[in-house]
């Protein structure tokens, strides 16, 4: 089994491995930038299972910005019956695209 870590971003958290790419909340940077993602929750190496309390301390993932965009439009439409109720809206999230490259 391959080393892999969980770690919390955006109020989300993420299983990675090293060459892993996912998408996340939207980060400041640019395309190319160094990101350290330092709320490990748990990390796998060399076999060996660690456990944060929330926090593993000392621990850190390294990534790589890939692209930094806003995703697919999402419809939001209220309707209410026979009270001439309606409001449509729309929305695009934020998002960033990270490659890792170091679970340390």
């Amino acid at each position: 089994m391959s080393d892999y870590a969980i770690v919390k971003t955006g109020g989300k958290q993420y299983r990675v491995s090293p060459g892993d790419l996912i998408r996340v909340e939207t980060l400041p940077g640019d395309e190319g930038d160094l990101v350290v993602l330092d709320e490990v929750l748990m990390k796998f190496m060399n076999g060996i299972a660690t456990f944060g309390e929330p926090v593993i301390d000392n621990s850190k993932v390294t990534a790589t910005i890939v692209e930094s965009g806003r995703d697919k439009k999402v419809i939001i439409f209220k309707y209410k019956a026979k009270t001439r109720y309606r409001r449509k809206n729309g929305h695009r999230q934020p998002y960033t695209d990270l490659k890792i490259t170091e679970i340390s």
